[in-house]
């Protein structure tokens, strides 16, 4: 483990000079709230590396020397969201072992059946649950830690030579582009969206008020307490709360009996304040609020799904990939609108 900046500053020539590099990562978004990038795995031909950012290390360092390579990775989008608020890290190209497997037809594509089924090699994920906050890590979790980016580059070999010989290398490359342009960016928060969990859509006006109020009350405790704010309570349980309070229901047996004295308190203060917010100020109702489609329309849209299938059905991949419904429905109401972000390998196979 990499854990003081002596040990950092002698690993980074190794780094700089390494011909590839594979990378992983770790945080304790099961165990801590908000969560915190907890482990860098680090894997080039000299070996395995972890690297600790729990122990203060200035990782500007590290991440610079990672910005010079070309990083193998299997299921980047999350590790990459982790390293940019980290350390505003953006890599200049990845190759994605889920992504290859993905356009390559593969239904199972996780670490362990990819490396199962292409390199005869079995892992054992039963630390995927772990806390990574832990220190120090138990050798188990060392191991399950550095297995995740050992067999990365052959197997992202294996996957790149099968994209090459289905004429999909160039799918890929591009994907995995537009992968790193989502994630280099900080998330957009709606302040009228992000309270309205499962559930809110059943509420009334004045209940949405009372579901605001919870959900504020439980970021709160969330924080406070250092635990997921699903420890606190459920999404669905919030909005029953939020339908007892204002249909004059008893809410508390909804409430699990771990709450203490103090949390029970501040759940019936948020309650007490989402029913004295006054009408004026109830939130809107969101139900319905997408225009439907014309006859034109909806005949496009059936035209552009049937294609996509046709396709998808063709070269083996979930529809998805090509375009979810939700794209198709965009595309249908405009094309000229909508079309340009689709990617080019996209586009090409829906107008084919």
């Amino acid at each position: 483990m990499i854990d003081t900046p002596e040990a950092l500053e002698a690993y980074l020539p190794v780094l700089r000079a390494a011909p590839w590099v594979a990378v992983d990562t770790e945080a304790d978004s099961l165990h801590a709230y908000p969560e915190k990038l907890c482990l860098i795995q680090i894997s080039t031909p000299t070996g395995d590396r972890l690297i600790d950012p729990l122990a203060g290390l200035d990782l500007r360092p590290l991440l610079d020397a990672l910005a010079g390579h070309d990083l193998i990775m299997h299921g980047a989008d999350y590790d990459l969201r982790l390293l940019w608020r980290a350390g505003r890290f953006a890599p200049s190209a990845v190759f994605d072992t889920m992504l290859a497997a993905r356009l390559l037809g593969e239904r199972n594509f996780s670490l362990g059946a990819l490396l199962e089924k292409f390199l005869g090699v079995r892992l054992d994920k039963s630390m995927q649950k772990a806390d990574w906050s832990r220190r120090p890590l138990t050798p188990r979790m060392e191991a399950y830690a550095r297995n995740d980016t050992r067999y990365l580059k052959p197997l992202a070999d294996r996957l790149r030579q099968d994209l090459l010989a289905r004429g999909r290398l160039s799918w890929h490359e591009e994907a995995c582009r537009r992968l790193i342009q989502d994630a280099a960016c900080d998330p957009v928060v709606d302040p009228d969206q992000v309270w309205r969990v499962k559930g809110s859509h059943l509420l009334s006006r004045r209940g949405l008020a009372v579901l605001r109020e919870l959900w504020q009350w439980r970021e709160e405790e969330a924080h406070a307490s250092n635990r997921p704010p699903f420890f606190i309570l459920s999404h669905e349980t919030l909005s029953r709360i939020a339908a007892a309070a204002v249909d004059g229901q008893p809410w508390q047996e909804l409430v699990p009996p771990r709450f203490s004295a103090r949390r029970k308190a501040g759940l019936e203060q948020a309650i007490a304040r989402g029913l004295a917010v006054p009408p004026d100020q109830w939130p809107e109702l969101r139900r319905g609020t997408g225009r439907r489609l014309t006859e034109v329309e909806q005949a496009r849209l059936e035209q552009l799904e049937a294609r996509r299938n046709a396709k998808a059905h063709e070269l083996g991949l979930e529809p998805s990939l090509i375009a979810p419904r939700s794209v198709l429905v965009e595309l249908a109401r405009d094309w000229e609108t909508h079309a340009p972000r689709l990617m080019r390998w996209q586009r090409e196979l829906l107008e084919g």
